[in-house]
């Protein structure tokens, strides 16, 4: 008997689909649910000498759908940083259904107590769901944009994807997400099957459905024994906190009123002070480093001399970044800088410092 109506699960990422998965030469899963088995019967007789024989009507029936599914996490753990974007960790479903079956896909960040590894203290942004539609194993985003499998074959399996947005908290640690996969009616290419329900009668000449999944998740209450559906759970961990960031400053006299080759630092001449912000945590970015220095007693900031972009080396600004107008306003560049006058401070911003990377900003007193 067919499956008739359920709720639709899909309710994650988009409505795109996609055909995912190769049945392998044999199934271990049985014969294919649909089969028409048929049996007949014969005898054979005398009669005062003379054989006979006889045929027995045509015995038939139909090869159930017996329901059955794995979830698991290929990637149970996934290092991520503070305000990553699109971070991903992997599932892989597995059809163990005799036919080719949809699967709906569902996402969790409730996870149960008796479940959980760690301390579970933040939730994971902007959740979605994609299923890997070129089997590379590997998400790529704006290719792998179904959120539902299609016509998974018997013994098929399909890479699915969650993915989301980390948190920028220093407080966030550990986040745990859970992927169910309820088993849907398939046939129907590029169209989302209902959940399939079990069937209440035996109807020999109908394909009934029977669950025969176990409690996948060994939580009984969260994933119900026999009910079509499978749970696994994975675990989104910050890693690095902190990097190696070092400021170095130097002091130069470019210039003076007596000497040209070789100027003194007199009343009158013009320093500059070179800033080198170095990260030098390899892979890891710093976000929104902001650099202050307030201008020192006896010296007078030169207007408009702020840049941020330049290459320093040793603390030596070697060459002028983006040029800062001082009211903070700018037209080019990445980076943000000023002066305040009425507290005498210079401030450059940079968004983004990559690991193993430096920027420097620099800026010119007068001495009074």
């Amino acid at each position: 008997m067919s499956a008739t109506g359920a709720r639709r699960l899909l309710l994650a990422g988009t409505a795109a689909i996609a055909s995912i998965g190769t049945a392998h030469a044999q199934s271990t899963t049985g014969t294919v649910a649909g089969t028409t088995i048929t049996n007949t019967a014969s005898a054979t007789y005398t009669v005062n000498g003379t054989a006979g024989t006889a045929t027995s009507n045509t015995a038939s029936f139909v090869v159930d759908r017996k329901v059955n599914l794995t979830v698991i996490a290929t990637q149970a753990k996934t290092q991520v940083n503070l305000g990553q974007t699109g971070a991903v960790t992997t599932f892989q479903v597995t059809n163990n259904t005799n036919g080719t079956q949809d699967f709906l896909l569902e996402s969790s960040q409730l996870i149960p107590t008796g479940f959980l590894t760690g301390t579970d203290n933040y939730d994971i942004g902007d959740l979605k769901i994609y299923v890997d539609s070129n089997n590379n194993g590997i998400y790529d985003a704006g290719v792998d944009t179904a959120s539902f499998i299609d016509e998974l074959p018997a013994d098929g399996r399909a890479t699915v994807f969650i993915v989301g947005d980390i948190p920028t908290s220093v407080l966030t640690s550990m986040a745990q997400v859970g992927l169910k996969a309820t088993a849907a009616v398939g046939g129907a290419q590029g169209t989302t099957g209902l959940a399939l329900t079990p069937s209440a009668v035996n109807g020999k000449d109908d394909i009934d459905v029977v669950f025969a999944d176990d409690d996948n998740d060994g939580l009984l209450g969260f994933d119900a024994l026999r009910n079509g559906a499978g749970w696994a759970y994975a675990t989104y961990e910050v890693g690095i906190r902190s990097v190696n960031l070092t400021v170095n400053k130097t002091a130069t006299v470019i210039s003076d009123d007596i000497s040209v080759l070789n100027p003194k630092a007199l009343p009158g001449a013009i320093v500059q002070y070179c800033l080198t912000a170095t990260n030098a945590t390899l892979l890891t970015p710093a976000s929104d480093v902001k650099l202050t220095d307030v201008i020192p007693a006896n010296t007078t900031y030169v207007p408009g001399t702020l840049t941020i972009g330049g290459l320093g080396v040793g603390g030596e600004c070697l060459l002028s970044g983006f040029v800062q107008n001082d009211d903070g306003t700018q037209v080019l560049g990445p980076y943000n800088g000023s002066y305040n006058a009425t507290t005498k401070t210079v401030t450059a911003t940079i968004p983004t410092l990559l690991g193993g990377t430096s920027v420097a900003a620099s800026f010119r007193v007068k001495i009074n």
